[in-house]
């Protein structure tokens, strides 16, 4: 899935020429914090801040004066994932997308989330299963060949691999179902730890016994 998806035309960018005071209304009125300055014939010269807008000499400043070296942007034909790594790593709220060396548009965190939460199927009803397993006995294959033989399909799955060699793969895995009890005693048997469950049909009782074990696994 590529940014030219999610590319939006609607946030005008900035003029080289337009004020510091104007700038920062702008931001407040688009939810971002960042946002690029653009020429009249869709260069991009560069991104300015919120930060960097506050610590200007003025309101009246104009942006040509406040921009740096080159700015970080992306293609229409970069791959999401990449989109999000760069944005987590450089704390951006969006990015600039060219096409052919020219401002088209840019990408705002916010729909960048929303872009993720639909592929991780949030908006489905089902069970959620938090999972550990130690990285020699992950076999993503295998995972879900063993749920979808107790007649359960998996919506979606994430994995965070271990930092250390002596850490286990974290899964979160979306189920098309809210009995997910079958599922869980057939991972535990093949070595899976359950660590919680969410959105099952289960007591008030059940519901709190897990969120309690959750937090103290997130403690751990």
């Amino acid at each position: 899935m590529t940014v030219a998806r999610l590319v939006s035309k609607a946030t005008p960018p900035l003029k080289p020429t337009d004020s510091v005071e104007y700038a920062l209304g702008l931001l407040m009125e688009t939810r971002v914090r960042h946002l690029p300055v653009v020429d009249g014939e869709r260069r991009l010269l560069g991104v300015v801040s919120e930060e960097g807008l506050l610590d200007a000499p003025g309101p009246d400043a104009k942006l040509d004066t406040l921009l740096g070296p080159t700015p970080l942007s992306v293609t229409t034909q970069t791959h999401l994932f990449e989109v999000a790594r760069l944005m987590m790593e450089n704390e951006l709220t969006s990015i600039p997308v060219l096409e052919k060396g020219l401002y088209v548009g840019l990408v705002r965190r916010h729909e960048l989330f929303e872009w993720f939460a639909r592929t991780l199927a949030t908006h489905a009803p089902g069970a959620i299963l938090a999972l550990e397993v130690s990285p020699r006995d992950y076999v993503l294959s295998q995972l879900v060949y063993a749920i979808e033989q107790s007649d359960v399909k998996v919506l979606s799955i994430s994995t965070e691999m271990p930092e250390g060699a002596d850490g286990r793969v974290r899964l979160t895995v979306k189920l098309n179902t809210r009995d997910a009890s079958r599922v869980r005693l057939l991972l535990e048997h093949r070595g899976y730890r359950v660590v919680a469950a969410f959105g099952e049909d289960e007591s008030d009782e059940d519901l709190l016994h897990r969120v309690q074990q959750f937090m103290r696994y997130l403690e751990v």
